[in-house]
């Protein structure tokens, strides 16, 4: 039995890889993040992650004003070592580049959500809600697998601490007039 070589690129240089790498290293994978100056490969995803993802975006699309736009699968650049892939983001319009965009800023960003993943627990509860809260993105989702059905834990960045508080936990209805007026059925999971 052969064992490929590992790529080149594959070897991290001194002090980790930077935001700028995503977009110039060969033959990434899809959806690589990068993640404390580490490269972080995606598992496939599992139904309800993608089931999950297709509500909030499209429930996000019904109510979003025109001031901005909801995007998926995009990287937000965070900091020089900090470049994740939220499953979903909420931007501002006038800061949503062309069509060879990449990526955005965090400033661009208005509301961050990660749907957890067996595999990225960790980074989903903690790690990356850290990264979004430094950044100063004001809005973050975490959605849970709960018997099939998601669970929204919504947080606002509180800007005497600089951390996320948790402002309500949605179960069968994502109702809030924060960062706009929306109003998702999260039972409609089963429907699709």
């Amino acid at each position: 039995m052969t064992v490929e070589p590992f790529p080149q690129w594959l070897r991290p240089p001194p002090g980790g890889f930077v935001a700028e790498d995503l977009d110039r290293l060969p033959d990434l994978p899809p959806h690589t993040e990068l993640i404390d100056g580490s490269l972080v490969f995606v598992s496939p995803q599992s139904k309800f992650h993608r089931l999950a993802n297709v509500l909030l975006d499209a429930g996000l699309r019904r109510f979003v004003p025109a001031h901005l736009r909801v995007r998926g699968e995009m990287t937000v650049t965070l900091d020089r070592n900090q470049r994740p892939e939220p499953d979903v983001i909420v931007v501002f319009a006038d800061r949503d580049g062309d069509h060879d965009q990449t990526g955005y800023q965090a400033e661009d960003v208005v509301l961050a959500v990660e749907i957890v993943s067996p595999e990225s627990r960790t980074r989903d509860r903690e790690r990356k809600p850290q990264l979004y809260a430094k950044a100063g993105i004001a809005h973050f989702w975490r959605v849970e697998n709960v018997d099939g059905r998601p669970v929204v834990y919504v947080y606002e960045l509180d800007p005497a601490s600089g951390v996320y508080a948790l402002t309500g936990i949605h179960h069968d209805r994502l109702k809030l007039t924060v960062p706009f007026e929306i109003d998702i059925d999260l039972t409609e999971i089963d429907r699709l």
